[in-house]
């Protein structure tokens, strides 16, 4: 069933999605892959905030290739999530509801999403020029220096996407 779907969304909204559903994201999310991840637990342990807040919000794992001059952004595909497996339970105990990669997810994953309500959608790899094509706005707000690693705000505009795993423990990889 196709969804339409404005992030960020709040967990009854999440908890509206079933794994196999094919949806079509519009709105806000936020790019960080596992430098920037790692950079914001730090930060977490340091009593400082993240670099914006993460309730409701939905993570993109993805670092871009360079924009060619005219467009927003150059291709933008998933990276694989579990590299961030490790960041992701504490980000998701602190609110955020959605997460975009591609690949399977540790037990504490999904156990994460059980608790706090969220969902881990799949974009399709190997076609982030097409992706790019959905990205209408693209902004570094957090770790310049790490380049394709920064912290980005993202506006997209039916982002094709397809729940892999749900609220209730519903998982297409099995």
């Amino acid at each position: 069933m196709d969804k339409h779907i404005t992030v960020p969304f709040d967990r009854s909204v999440s908890e509206g999605l079933s794994a196999g559903d094919y949806v079509y994201l519009t709105g806000t999310v936020y790019v960080a892959r596992d430098a920037a991840h790692k950079r914001m637990i730090e930060a977490l342990d340091r009593g400082e905030d993240l670099p914006f807040d993460i309730k409701d919000q939905t993570i993109y794992y993805m670092g871009p290739s360079p924009a060619r001059p005219g467009s927003i952004i150059g291709s933008a595909g998933p990276t694989t999530a579990s590299r961030m497996d490790k960041y992701a339970p504490r980000l998701m105990d602190l609110g955020m509801t959605g997460m975009i990669g591609k690949g399977k997810r540790t037990q504490e994953v999904r156990d994460a999403m059980i608790r706090s309500g969220a969902v881990y959608f799949a974009a399709v790899g190997g076609a982030g020029a097409l992706l790019s094509k959905c990205i209408t706005g693209s902004k570094v707000i957090a770790y310049d220096d790490l380049g394709t690693e920064a912290v980005r705000k993202l506006e997209i505009n039916d982002f094709p996407v397809i729940v892999v795993m749900d609220c209730r423990g519903g998982c297409l990889y099995n």
